[in-house]
């Protein structure tokens, strides 16, 4: 058995989509297929049912699921552990960063901590970042947050900081009329939407989901990253919620312009998140730090 394939079966388990688990752990269809059937025959029975709806875990894989998370999360800190315990570990620091913070907040900010060492940047969308997280193989997470957004790191594990803030706020190309809230029945907004696994897009959803205005929209596109929607905005294509951060140079230059009031937009926090366990010297110095000038 193979510590991939129980990475391979939660991802599956999280996207119920072989497609969407396969783009989330960077291998094609057909491979992630083999090795998921691997795992399969290792455990010696079927752990889940393909349905026209998508994946279902059965009574096998919703058992197996149960302790694979703290198997694979084990398996990431026991390697953690030889490495410091060899003198391999605790020099570097590395932070997964959503893709629009790694451009925008995070030089700055981890200029302005002035920590010795040397910084690896793990640069992905949210779920990859939290994955990373879970499995050990990052010290700390820096992401957008907001109140309706469900979070897949348990409290009881995790641990965080508010170390900023941002807006999230509907933009679209001065030109483009038709990209103008709220929309109405028969004529929709047409929305430059963000994938699953996209944090960004997570709370974009869970915020629609609470308005009792919603605006009137339906998908034209969808990406996973922010500086694709940014670009499509641009050209006319429709309206995109972006940080304000991301977008502040094209709304200066009149490229991009606000496409709604101001009841659309959704603040952030910026958070800076880690396990509640001991890290390295490097790593603790870093979130002592960054505790220092955190936001109330």
């Amino acid at each position: 058995m193979e510590l991939t394939w129980l990475e391979d079966f939660l991802a599956l388990a999280e996207h119920r989509n072989f497609s969407r688990a396969a783009e989330a752990r960077h291998v094609t269809q057909p491979a992630f297929s083999r090795r998921i059937q691997a795992l399969e025959q290792w455990v010696g029975t079927t752990l889940v049912l393909r349905t026209p709806q998508g994946v279902q875990l059965n009574a096998a894989g919703s058992a197996f699921l149960s302790g694979a998370a703290d198997l694979a999360r084990e398996f990431h800190q026991l390697r953690r552990a030889a490495l410091r315990a060899a003198g391999r570990e605790g020099a570097a620091l590395s932070i997964a960063a959503t893709h629009a913070l790694s451009f925008t907040f995070l030089p700055g900010w981890i200029r302005g901590l002035g920590l010795p060492g040397t910084l690896t940047l793990l640069s992905d969308t949210l779920a990859a970042c939290e994955a990373l997280l879970l499995a050990g193989d990052a010290d700390l997470l820096l992401g957008h947050a907001h109140p309706a957004m469900p979070s897949r790191l348990p409290a009881e594990g995790f641990t965080r900081l508010v170390v900023g803030r941002d807006v999230l706020v509907p933009l679209a190309a001065p030109g483009a009329t038709h990209a103008r809230l709220p929309g109405r029945p028969g004529a929709p907004v047409p929305l430059l939407a963000y994938s699953e696994a996209s944090g960004l897009g997570r709370i974009l959803r869970a915020a629609l989901a609470g308005w009792a205005e919603p605006p009137v929209l339906e998908t034209a596109v969808t990406a996973p990253l922010a500086a694709t929607l940014q670009s499509l905005a641009r050209q006319g294509q429709g309206v995109a919620w972006l940080p304000r951060s991301l977008a502040a140079e094209e709304l200066a230059a009149g490229q991009l312009v606000e496409a709604g009031a101001a009841r659309f937009a959704i603040a952030l926090d910026i958070t800076l998140i880690r396990p509640r366990r001991r890290l390295s010297a490097t790593a603790e110095a870093c979130w002592a730090a960054a505790s220092a000038r955190a936001l109330a």
